[in-house]
């Protein structure tokens, strides 16, 4: 039987080259601060994004939370938007780790506007609020439908952050999934405070996410990611994966975003799908109305290989990556086509 898993880019394997690069890969301890690889990855992701250092870490979730955790004290406040991933899908780690709560606001793509944030910031003398420290914004939007933010919104947000003295952070977890799309250049997003960047996504590494900023943040990083068990040892396998991942990997995502768009229009022909989200990059997110909902639809597709995630009963989310091939997009094509609702 066929398997096509379309659930997410984080389920890609290494390529053979990718396998070379990793095995060729000098390595030390990076803990000890000696593996020459890894400094070797976290001075090219930190100069592509303008910013002064990188710290690699096991994963986004981490990288988001250290972020948080060095911009902020027990007790402050973060906004960000009600899609965003360190608000849905990191196990609460902002008030366990960190000890602050959160303001959400802005739309149904996870876009959060400078009105948002001059309505959502607390009175800095209020002393019955918690202080706002933090604004973080998520490029690509997940929840959102993959939706790239576009510069002129990440700049007029950070007009506004500064404007009240916060912080501003990047998730950008899918970020090279938006330059591609949008045509703009990493050096670009200099004006954020801090920027996670994920390798695993769709660059394909298999494991490593980047935390970016000046030289005493990531210092200070450095410390709270051994505080939450993050070091790693000879670290630099993985992290030679990353630096072929940013080499080799990173254009090609317009193929992904072009099989989505395949997708997208397949979808739009179907009398089941109600609604979609805009497809911008390698997701299409789409709601459906039949009977047994969206877990109807992925036992139908997986009865034939076909694998997708449920983001509840009704929506479900296709993403595309380079481990999809034609074969892959033919069968779904057919299956959604077959689908009784």
């Amino acid at each position: 039987m066929m398997d096509a898993d379309f659930r997410s880019d984080t389920v890609t394997r290494p390529t053979p080259a990718m396998y070379a690069a990793m095995a060729a890969a000098p390595v030390g301890d990076d803990v000890l601060g000696d593996d020459p690889t890894v400094k070797r990855l976290e001075a090219l992701a930190a100069e592509r994004f303008g910013q002064e250092a990188g710290l690699f870490c096991p994963s986004g979730t981490m990288t988001n939370q250290i972020a948080i955790n060095v911009h902020t004290r027990p007790g402050d406040e973060v906004i960000c938007s009600h899609l965003a991933h360190i608000y849905n899908y990191e196990g609460g780690g902002v008030a366990f780790n960190s000890g602050v709560q959160v303001r959400t606001g802005g739309d149904a793509y996870g876009r959060l506007s400078a009105d948002d944030v001059h309505r959502l910031v607390q009175p800095e003398m209020d002393v019955h609020a918690a202080p706002t420290r933090l604004v973080v914004l998520e490029n690509t939007a997940n929840k959102g439908g993959g939706t790239s933010l576009g510069l002129p919104l990440l700049r007029e947000v950070g007009d506004a952050a500064r404007s009240h003295n916060l912080a501003y952070h990047l998730d950008g977890a899918r970020i090279f999934n938006a330059l591609v799309r949008e045509g703009d250049s990493p050096e670009d997003l200099g004006f954020f405070d801090s920027v996670s960047i994920c390798l695993s996504k769709g660059l394909g590494a298999p494991v490593g996410s980047l935390l970016l900023g000046p030289k005493d943040f990531i210092a200070e990083g450095k410390r709270i990611r051994k505080r939450f068990g993050g070091g790693m040892r000879q670290a630099g396998f993985l992290a030679a994966a990353g630096i072929y991942a940013l080499d080799h990997h990173v254009e090609r995502l317009a193929e992904d975003h072009a099989n989505a768009q395949r997708v997208d229009g397949w979808l739009a022909q179907l009398p089941y799908v109600v609604e979609r989200k805009p497809c911008h990059t390698n997701m299409v997110l789409f709601r459906i109305e039949a009977p047994g909902g969206a877990p109807a639809l992925q036992a139908h597709l997986a009865s034939q290989g076909i694998r997708i995630i449920a983001m509840d009963r009704e929506w479900l989310r296709v993403v595309t990556h380079y481990d999809i091939h034609e074969a892959h997009l033919s069968a779904l094509h057919e299956a959604l086509k077959t689908f009784a609702a």
